[in-house]
């Protein structure tokens, strides 16, 4: 390798070679691979798939220890589809790929995201066992919660944000991150504070109608019928 190389001409170098050998039309009998600093870094970038779902599986099982129950996290984590979507976006406008840089800045908004969720949820549990119904639970949460969520997730924004803009030595190599966690920030917020109640609402149906569901069907079903050594006694 190069002496002093950045790694976006690193990564940059890399993916023209593959691309190369693709244009080459190879033999299957025949193959390639890197070796030293670049073999290095390709085989990093095969595992991070499996170490982003590995930390929403993670955080799925702490939630759920933590508020025992298995629905309530589900709730708090249904917004990392939109933040996902928003950081992929936002690289895709900048013409950035999706580097082990980003792939770090994804696994932030798992950690920045979640807790937006819970400053509702978290509310809303704790007024239901006061007594308050969920619809307005919820409600509450979402207009209480509002000013504490928007000020932790703009302390985030900006906090990333010269990251994402890409100015100073080596900026361009983490500007993929700030960019994921920007875009990523951005698009969550302006959907979590709609969907989150929405999904809140109907889990809670999910949760107390389910069992209702069963000790109905249990109670209209019909008795066994009796055993013919029983009626002849």
């Amino acid at each position: 390798g190069t002496p002093g190389a950045r790694l976006k001409e690193i990564v940059t170098a890399v993916e023209e070679v593959r691309g190369m050998e693709a244009d080459l039309h190879v033999p299957a009998t025949l193959s390639a691979s890197f070796q030293g600093s670049a073999q290095v870094f390709e085989s990093s970038l095969k595992g991070l798939g499996m170490l982003l779902v590995m930390s929403i599986l993670v955080i799925y099982i702490i939630l759920g220890i933590l508020y025992e129950s298995f629905i309530h996290p589900v709730t708090i984590l249904s917004g990392l589809p939109s933040a996902g979507f928003g950081a992929i976006v936002t690289l895709m406008l900048f013409h950035i790929d999706l580097n082990i840089y980003a792939f770090v800045g994804l696994i932030m908004l798992v950690g920045i995201v979640k807790k937006n969720a819970i400053m509702m949820i978290d509310f809303a549990i704790e007024a239901q066992r006061n007594g308050m119904d969920a619809e307005k639970a919820i409600y509450q949460g979402c207009l209480l919660r509002f000013r504490p969520i928007m000020m932790t997730t703009m302390a985030a924004l900006m906090g990333t944000l010269p990251i994402a803009v890409g100015y100073g030595a080596g900026a361009e190599a983490r500007q993929p991150l700030g960019l994921a966690v920007v875009g990523g920030l951005i698009v969550s917020q302006s959907l979590t504070l709609y969907i989150t109640p929405v999904i809140y609402l109907y889990m809670e149906k999910m949760r107390t109608g389910v069992p209702e569901w069963f000790r109905a069907q249990k109670a209209t079903s019909p008795l066994p019928p009796a055993s013919p050594s029983s009626t002849a006694a």
